[in-house]
């Protein structure tokens, strides 16, 4: 059926139409093509449409090539195009395949090839890629050939195909999986408070009923080994748990079955949180640590940490602060450091560093992920050093360093950087040298007075080149020895680095190390990889027999940092040991208004530098003028630092201090921050890979705030190292939404930015076998919105070419405007030859009889009166007729007529 006028200038037709017949004689639209062109406009600028039913369909053929499928997909394909091709109705219809896995390809010519990764099924963004592609003007289907184990939710893909009338048909490459067993599902809540009991729920499912062991862990400690047996293919068993301290806990769980077709998908990890009230993480070396006493005392619920390899990003969900009392970065895991910068900045916790000889520069901490944070610097002036230090480097060059990192750098590249960076961190009167060993050590620089020869000495190391074979260890150890003899610097120290994996021949190592130790040198080990490593136990030992410390890291980005952070621990950091009297700046008062007395003296602290934007309350007295408590705002959240110990040695004079417990007190609640005001509230779940996010709010206390100041949300993906923003979505009055798909084995925790304040949440983690979990219901979902957008599941692909109810809306102003143009050409054609159409014949007003003049009286004479003579004047040509005049000569000749 044809609808011609849809808009509403459809209506100017009509008054257009009267307007013309009533000027139709002044403007001659008596002309029957004058009269067409003109209808023919009004047409137009109705904007006509029609709408008819199209006889094309755009066929798009998603392949599911993610890791579960395997090789189904290739093996299948050269049939699947021939009888899709075959059962093709005409040439007007189109074939189009796409490939998707973690990604969708681009739109290929017959789909059969795919370098993307396959380490998941993003059916969801395949659909609402067709969605978004497809031609609003031809009828569109999708074929979808997939196992049906997608790694994230479909319903916001359903709903766009729906929206476009495009309906889903799908068919299953996969019956059941033989000799497969999984773990299809860990359940228990998001969130539980401190003490309150919750379940934890394990499904496991497999092709055939059999008995296997099943482990529940909890942050790595086993909670419970047990047999399970499934029946009928499918077996749930139910735990319950009760967590006395507030945090985030890893739970994990894994079966190990016998001859298991896919062992990636036996196991499964989950986070929870346990939520309490004000919360401090405390790391320290003390037992019985004063400062735990004075957060106490607050009520405030104190976590101490004695063994810092214990810490973790979990344990900050729920925290208010994090506290370092005199604890070395080397024994701190180096994702909880790089998890506290996030923690402070942008979800509002506070963080402390109290001072001791483990503590700041001296604790490793400078160019570390914490360093930045801190309210003072910790690099150690030229002017301020007391002793020269002789410092050794040695690193591996063998043939795993030539393995490339992304950004066109290899790990040698990264190696020499870390190794040029701790060059440059020397002083003049400093010494250094550098070998470089695989099967045999090469000397790169002897032993050589920094003075000023950084830049040529750097340009030396970063020319190493990466050699084959591995890393002789001793040879390097025992050639770097033989140059550090021949000095005489104060401190001698030697750093190794070596790759955890390829670590050869250590020889006599254990004799050299205890003369180099005897005479005062230190050797510390930095492993590329992690204690896990097949020689991690012999980099280990070799720091520890020398005094040393130990580094392992999987990430060689890291290395240079690394680096950096050792060579500040022996040569530009300190420590002084000897009392020095303190003098208040009065800058207390921004942290509490009452008088407040100060200790006379410390009987030592860490050398420091304030920050320009440090705000220093006690300064020393010395010839540094070092801060002693500092703080500053960093983010939303606070920092502060204390530069003296709090406990141990050195600390004796403190401890007895009048106003030690009040001066704890406050400055713990000023690093605890401000309560989130109420009425605002955050939810968060994940399904498969897809994590969203709810922010509830009370409108009446709220809307305001939130129109000057939009929420933000921050998300830190710590497998990564990125953070990144996300938009939200208003779904309503006082409620926000938003989604966000993660990477398989990713690991985030974010913040809601409201203001000054902040609503953390995570950690979550998504586990790294979801590609294999085999969820039944992921296969229920897919028939769902299947039926949604009324498609089939598709067993015969002679059907496929089904065209769904289509009408297409098409303008017809393109054609009307030329048919216009070609009649005002040919009118203007007939004007100029002057060859006429027949008039239109239409009636004309009856003109009523001219009535006879009425006799105009007669005048009578004037008496005649002599004129006076004018002067003889030059005869004034003719005049032309005025307007006035043609109009009164124009009504009289039609008068006549």
């Amino acid at each position: 059926m044809t609808q011609l006028f849809q808009q509403p200038e459809y209506f100017l037709l009509l008054p257009a139409l009267a307007l013309a017949g009533w000027f139709w004689r002044g403007l001659k639209l008596h002309s029957p093509l004058r009269a067409l062109i003109l209808v023919l406009a009004v047409v137009i600028l109705a904007e006509p449409r029609v709408n008819q039913q199209q006889d094309a369909l755009d066929l798009y053929v998603l392949l599911d090539r993610s890791d579960s499928t395997e090789d189904l997909i290739d093996k299948n394909l050269p049939e699947y195009r021939r009888l899709l091709e075959n059962a093709r109705p005409s040439r007007r219809d189109q074939l189009h395949f796409i490939n998707y896995a973690a990604e969708v390809a681009e739109l290929g010519a017959d789909g059969s090839s795919f370098t993307g990764s396959r380490n998941l099924t993003r059916t969801g963004l395949a659909l609402s890629s067709v969605a978004a592609m497809s031609d609003e003007k031809r009828p569109s289907r999708v074929l979808l050939f997939t196992d049906g184990f997608a790694t994230e939710p479909l319903q916001e893909a359903a709903a766009q195909l729906a929206s476009r009338g495009i309906p889903l048909d799908f068919r299953l490459i996969r019956d059941e999986i033989e000799n497969d067993f999984r773990i299809a599902r860990l359940k228990f809540p998001e969130r539980v408070q401190v003490g309150e009991p919750f379940l934890i729920s394990i499904t496991a499912r497999g092709a055939t009923d059999t008995t296997f062991p099943l482990i529940l862990r909890r942050n790595g400690h086993t909670l419970t080994e047990t047999e399970v047996t499934l029946v009928n293919g499918a077996a749930t068993v139910e735990f319950t748990d009760r967590i006395p301290a507030a945090g985030g806990y890893q739970y994990q769980a894994e079966i190990r079955p016998e001859n298991d077709a896919h062992p990636g998908n036996n196991r499964a990890s989950r986070w929870l949180e346990i939520t309490g009230g004000p919360r401090v993480v405390l790391a320290t070396r003390y037992q019985d640590d004063p400062l735990a006493a004075a957060l106490a005392a607050l009520n405030f619920e104190v976590r101490t940490v004695l063994d810092p390899a214990q810490l973790h990003p979990g344990l900050l969900t729920g925290a208010r602060a994090v506290v370092l009392n005199n604890v070395p970065a080397h024994e701190v895991p180096a994702d909880f450091l790089k998890a506290i910068d996030f923690f402070v900045r942008e979800q509002g916790g506070g963080f402390l560093m109290a001072g001791g000889e483990r503590s700041f520069g001296s604790g490793g901490y400078f160019k570390s992920s914490i360093d930045e944070l801190l309210p003072v610097s910790m690099e150690l002036k030229s002017e301020h050093r007391k002793l020269a230090v002789a410092l050794a480097i040695v690193m591996d060059r063998s043939g795993s360093m030539s393995v490339g990192v992304g950004g066109g750098k290899s790990k040698m590249d990264l190696a020499n950087s870390g190794a040029a960076d701790a060059i440059s961190l020397l002083g003049p009167m400093d010494q250094v040298t550098v070998f470089a060993v695989d099967s045999q050590p090469t000397t790169v620089v002897p032993l050589t007075i920094i003075g000023n020869q950084k830049e040529k000495l750097a340009n030396r190391v970063l020319k190493v080149k990466s050699q084959g074979g591995g890393i002789y260890v001793y040879e390097g150890l025992d050639a770097a020895w033989k140059e550090l003899k021949k000095s005489q610097a104060g401190t001698r120290h030697l750093i190794l680095f070596s790759d955890a994996r390829d670590s050869e021949q250590p020889g006599a190592y254990k004799k050299l190390l205890r003369e180099m130790t005897d005479e005062g040198c230190s050797i510390s080990v930095i492993g590329l990889g992690t204690a896990a490593d097949v020689d991690a136990a012999l980099l280990e030992d070799i720091a520890k027999l020398g005094n040393g410390r130990i580094f392992f890291s999987d990430r060689p980005a890291d290395i240079p940092q690394i680096f950096a952070q050792e060579t500040v621990t022996i040569a530009r950091s300190a420590f002084l040991k000897d009392p020095v009297a303190t003098i208040a700046t009065g800058r207390w008062a921004e942290i509490s208004p009452k008088p407040f007395s100060w200790m006379d003296q410390v009987d030592g602290y860490n050398l420091s530098y304030a920050r320009p934007d440090a705000t220093v309350s006690l300064l020393s007295t010395d010839e540094y003028a070092a801060p002693l408590v500092a703080h500053a705002r960093r983010g939303l959240g606070r920092s502060a630092a204390i530069s003296f110990p709090l406990g141990g040695e050195h600390s004796q004079t403190v401890r007895q201090w009048p106003l030690y417990g009040d001066f704890l007190q406050t400055i713990g609640r000023f690093i605890m921050g401000t309560d989130t005001p109420p009425g605002i509230a955050l939810r968060h779940r994940l399904d498969g890979t897809r994590l969203t996010l709810d922010l509830l709010y009370d409108p009446a206390l709220w809307s305001e705030k939130l129109a000057s100041i939009p929420p933000r949300i921050r998300l830190r993906d710590d497998t990564a190292g990125s953070v990144f923003d996300i938009p939200w979505r208003r779904i309503a009055p006082g409620h926000f939404s938003v989604s966000r798909d993660l990477e398989e084995g990713s690991l985030v925790r974010g913040a809601v930015q409201v203001g000054e304040h902040a609503l953390p949440f995570g950690p979550v983690s998504v586990g790294s076998s979801i590609e294999w979990a085999f969820d039944s219901e992921r296969i229920t979902e897919l028939r769902a919105v299947s039926n949604q957008t009324k498609g089939r599941e598709l067993l015969d692909l002679s059907k496929a070419w089904l065209r769904p109810p289509f009408i297409a809306e098409t303008s017809l102003t393109l054609p009307l405007c030329i048919a216009l143009i070609g009649l005002i050409l040919i009118e203007a054609l007939l004007t100029r030859t002057g060859w006429k159409l027949p008039e239109l014949a239409l009636p004309r007003r009856a003109e009523k009889p001219a009535k006879a003049p009425k006799p105009k009286p007669k005048r009578q004479p004037k008496p005649a009166t002599p004129e006076p003579e004018k002067p003889a004047t030059t005869p004034t040509p003719p005049q032309p007729s005025t307007p006035s005049a043609r109009s009164t000569r124009f009504q009289r000749a039609k008068n006549r007529k």
